[in-house]
């Protein structure tokens, strides 16, 4: 018998009109397509229906991006549908794909998110997952009553606690629970429906959750983060790591490291999925996708662009020289940043510092924080073979620059590519998110408890 060979997985990050920031003056799309559901409904069908895709992924933030953008400084459109919401209806119309939806554990309940995931399991027959984040900004905390976001620690402290909240909830029905029974009005074993009695220092949660098992044991559960709390957060409770990995070195020990880090949990490495996000700028030619880019980094400007660096760094745009090297000197630790998101900062300094890039230079190798591919299907094919074979990555999370053009030619063009050097599916053999990943269906703790005390 010959092993099979390892296979990619891929995921759609629908991000309002493409990852580009200026991907809303291309004009490809109405301008409120973000507050329809057609429009992700069309994306999500075009990943699966031509591009077996194992899921779309919606990204979120509980806070409304004013500034500039409120004072018609012309950096795109506002407003966002909430993404456990919207999922819902993406899913129903969709068959296959899987459906990843972001939720902050910062700003919710461990009950209200255990339910609401359980319930998009069942409605989808196991598509299901949830993207866990801390929210690093302080505008959405001033939306929940605060007055800055939590620092860093703190958040993912509760994070932690929040997780085992949620996967005790998700356990708390047994896989053999539901014994229906309507001569004798029985619809459960209610020994196998379990009370939590969660105690600690955030969250007190007595349970049992309202929603049964779901169809792939319970939803599939991503973490985004690169930081050391994301990283602690990420080995321990995740199936998959959406992170930011823009040099294929770093990329190569952020996977070893989460490997080991998993192992040192008693988990199989092998069931950590590391999935980096991956910006892609596609023409049927390098030249023509050099074309492309330029074409919507025109729309932003010199000043801009560079703006967009200062705001990463946070260094004022007007204390930058363009056409030199990051001021190194005014970067401090990226363990300094209390409130940032570490994982993209470190990503970016890394790749500038690796390639002495100036200011201008690294405006145009970053976008939304992400190593970026500008070039053909077969250059960004080659990319992603590299990094998967050299032991970078499981997969990727792709971010197009502009919808719908991205993800129609990196379906048609660059995931053809893919089949055909072996490394990804031609159809789709499972029926579960789980399935797609390659991951085993989760045993229960009281049914596994329970086996051990028989035995």
């Amino acid at each position: 018998m010959t092993t099979p060979q390892r296979q990619l997985s891929i995921g759609m990050n629908i991000l309002g009109f493409g990852a580009h920031a200026a991907a809303y003056r291309l004009g490809e799309v109405p301008p409120t397509a973000q507050l329809s559901a057609d429009y992700f409904v069309n994306i999500a069908r075009i990943s699966e229906e031509r591009g077996t895709l194992d899921a779309i992924f919606l990204a979120d933030g509980p806070a409304l991006p004013l500034g500039e953008r409120g004072n018609g400084g012309g950096r795109g459109p506002l407003g966002k549908l909430e993404p456990t919401v919207l999922l819902t209806a993406v899913a129903l119309a969709t068959r296959h794909i899987g459906v990843i939806a972001t939720a902050s554990s910062s700003y919710n309940e461990p009950y209200n998110i255990a339910r609401r995931f359980s319930s998009i399991d069942h409605l989808t027959g196991g598509r299901a997952a949830w993207n866990v984040v801390t929210n690093a900004g302080d505008a959405a905390a001033q939306n929940f009553g605060l007055g800055g976001a939590p620092v860093h620690a703190d958040r993912y402290a509760r994070a932690d606690e929040f997780l085992e909240v949620v996967t005790k909830l998700w356990d708390s029905w047994e896989d053999d629970a539901i014994q229906p029974d309507q001569g004798n009005n029985v619809f459960a074993d209610t020994g196998r429906i379990h009370p939590i009695n969660h105690v600690g220092r955030y969250f007190s949660v007595k349970g049992a959750l309202t929603v049964p098992r779901t169809p792939q044991g319970r939803p599939v559960l991503v973490q985004a983060g690169s930081s050391e709390g994301g990283k602690a957060l990420g080995s321990r409770w995740a199936d998959a790591i959406f992170t930011t990995q823009t040099t294929l070195a770093d990329g190569q020990a952020f996977y070893r490291e989460m490997k080991e880090r998993a192992r040192r949990w008693g988990r199989n490495p092998d069931h950590l999925k590391i999935m980096p996000g991956l910006s892609t700028v596609i023409g049927s030619t390098e030249e023509e996708a050099v074309r492309r880019f330029d074409k919507l980094n025109a729309f932003i400007g010199e000043q801009g662009l560079a703006r967009q660096v200062a705001g990463r760094i946070g260094i004022p745009v007007d204390q930058l020289d363009p056409d030199a090297p990051l001021p190194w000197d005014r970067i401090g630790p990226v363990t300094a940043f209390e409130r940032g998101s570490h994982g993209f900062l470190e990503a970016q300094l890394n790749l500038a510092r690796r390639e002495n890039l100036t200011v201008r230079q690294l405006s145009r190798r970053i976008l939304v924080g992400h190593r970026l591919v500008v070039g053909s299907p077969e250059q960004v094919a080659d990319t992603i073979e590299e990094w998967f074979r050299a032991g970078a990555a499981d997969g990727f999370n792709i971010m197009p620059d502009a919808f719908n053009s991205g993800v129609e030619i990196f379906v048609d063009e660059v995931v053809p590519l893919l089949r055909k050097r072996g490394i990804f599916r031609h159809e789709y053999t499972a029926g579960t998110l789980r399935g797609h990943l390659g991951l085993p269906y989760p045993g229960n703790r009281y049914t596994l408890a329970r086996q051990a005390t028989a035995a």
